[in-house]
């Protein structure tokens, strides 16, 4: 069974672009990264898909359940983290926890398990926490009830390198006794380390989804070239996504068959060549100018 489906998914607010034609399949079990830079439409592909907003057009199912008609049941399966969190300021943490614990039956160990893992003070009221502390009182939160879906936004705001670490580690442990995680981000170094395949969107449209080990090793290359009369020639070769030139040397980014490549460069005199996978970043990039360019 997919965790999330979409068909056409699409949110206007009058006439601003939210999401267009979103069509998107996440399977059961996975870890699942939702890219973009802030305003492409990652959080209204997920208000959408909680219900908080309507759709515009098309339609969207989790575990099969209507995200309109079902909401009540999904609501009882997905944690959710919000961008933006708003609490009861006047309560404490544990008392809000509590709360919210109350909705699923209520567990009190997992609760001190979460709080002791995050190091929350659980004495405190919300009012009087840091950015970073009610970051992570809304993860304790949607993990409480041992969801089967965890939505993620953004989770990461706020928190220290520590704090990043420690929430990476549950979320794997978590990932392992089966929970689905969906983990919307624009930071893409995040992503890289933790998903098993990625989404792309730009501008409310899915620019394309790909397997994470196959955007960084089954289809572009990092080459640097270093010639020895400080002379970068402009490359011409099939494979050629894009190539710049600095002090030079000759950045390309290849996709091409590498030893055509060789073959072109040992017309030239070379100090050094180094060929590397690229990062996430590099290759979100190249997406994004290739879309741009259409």
């Amino acid at each position: 069974m997919k965790a999330i489906e979409t068909f056409n998914l699409t949110k206007y607010y009058g006439k601003a672009r939210g999401i267009v034609d979103l069509n998107l399949e996440v399977e059961e079990g996975e870890i699942f990264g939702f890219v973009g830079p802030n305003g492409a439409g990652k959080t209204t592909t997920i208000r959408t898909l909680l219900n908080f907003i309507f759709p515009t057009s098309g339609s969207a199912r989790i575990f099969g359940l209507d995200v309109c008609r079902d909401s009540v049941k999904i609501r009882k399966v997905v944690g959710y983290l919000g961008g933006e969190m708003g609490y009861y300021d006047d309560l404490t943490v544990e008392g809000l926890l509590r709360y919210a614990a109350s909705f699923h039956g209520g567990d009190t160990a997992r609760l001190k398990e979460l709080a002791e893992i995050f190091k929350v003070d659980l004495n405190k009221k919300i009012y009087s926490l840091s950015l970073g502390n009610k970051k992570k009182v809304g993860i304790i939160q949607a993990l409480l009830h041992r969801p089967r879906l965890l939505i993620l936004d953004e989770p990461t705001s706020g928190l220290d390198p520590l704090m990043q670490r420690r929430l990476f580690n549950l979320l794997r442990e978590e990932n392992r006794r089966g929970t689905t995680i969906f983990f919307s981000s624009h930071i893409l170094s995040e992503v890289q380390r933790l998903c098993h395949r990625v989404a792309i969107i730009k501008e409310g449209r899915l620019i394309s989804v790909e397997e994470i080990a196959r955007l960084r090793r089954g289809q572009f290359t990092n080459v640097r070239i270093s010639f020895r009369d400080g002379k970068a020639p402009r490359l011409e070769l099939p494979g050629i996504a894009h190539q710049e030139e600095d002090n030079g040397s000759l950045h390309l980014f290849f996709n091409g068959d590498v030893n055509e490549l060789l073959r072109l460069l040992a017309r030239y005199e070379i100090d050094e060549l180094w060929m590397e996978e690229p990062s996430l970043e590099e290759i979100f990039m190249h997406y994004y100018e290739k879309e741009g360019a259409r």
